[in-house]
């Protein structure tokens, strides 16, 4: 068979999760999670409320620790360090809620983000026109004609794709997105799964989504959570046609969703 022919290997481990538990006063959050991200993945995470989505990212990113367990990135543990120095060994995330800065520009949110990256001799020179990290995330989210606009007039879909864009000018090797279509219009859904699919061509995206029809459209591998623990992962039709998840996530039962 010809180099062409073969069929693609695994990819390369990226995020490597085992035995995580997260105890809130006696609620078990996480309750032993393993989960597996390979290099250039667009993987969703999605399940009921309280299925612990959110809680899995604030570990992963050090807004919480862990009673136990491992998360391990490009082989380095992530237990027990600061988020600053998560974010540096490439792990960038967005929040349910915006955090832009409304009063500065779009070229100037971005290059913020981008600065941390800098060293301090060149904060303190006056740069002139765009940097090229930045000029390349304004092209991505597609605000390039956006770019000395305020922030605040900003509509909801295109601070969405601000905030992504800020990440991307961290230059980052994983992207979390925590809920990125909530609230958005159809058009603006349909424009985020295409930016998603392009992003994740050279860079690894774990999305928490509730949007199942925005899934189905965009996924490739799903992991399906459910009180705290790993219900199910695979491609969108192995997860849909599950009848744990039609059961647990979509609310109905296997013989109702196949009527």
């Amino acid at each position: 068979m010809s180099e062409q022919g073969k069929a693609p290997g695994p990819a390369e481990e990226l995020l490597r999760i085992r035995g995580l538990q997260v105890v809130f006063d006696g609620f078990r959050a996480l309750d032993g999670v393993d989960l597996t991200v390979g290099k250039g993945e667009l993987r969703f995470l999605i399940g009921p409320n309280g299925a612990g989505k959110t809680t899995l990212i604030d570990v992963i990113t050090g807004l919480t620790r862990p009673a136990a367990g491992s998360v391990k990135f490009g082989g380095v543990e992530l237990v027990g360090r600061k988020e600053h120095k998560i974010v540096r060994l490439g792990i960038g995330r967005t929040f349910q809620t915006s955090v832009v800065f409304e009063e500065l520009t779009v070229v100037e949110n971005l290059d913020l983000a981008a600065s941390f990256r800098r060293p301090l001799r060149s904060l303190l020179r006056q740069r002139r026109g765009v940097d090229e990290v930045v000029a390349q995330a304004l092209e991505t989210i597609g605000l390039t004609e956006l770019a000395d606009r305020p922030a605040g007039v900003l509509s909801h879909g295109q601070r969405q794709w601000l905030e992504i864009g800020m990440l991307l000018a961290q230059r980052p090797k994983l992207l979390l997105l925590d809920e990125p279509v909530a609230g958005m219009s159809r058009d603006e859904r349909e424009r985020t799964g295409r930016l998603l699919t392009e992003i994740a061509k050279d860079h690894t995206v774990i999305v928490v989504e509730h949007d199942m029809e925005f899934l189905r459209r965009y996924a490739s591998q799903v992991t399906v959570l459910h009180e705290g623990k790993v219900l199910v992962e695979g491609d969108v039709a192995q997860v849909s046609a599950d009848p744990r998840v039609q059961e647990v996530y979509l609310g109905r039962s296997g013989k109702e969703a196949a009527a």
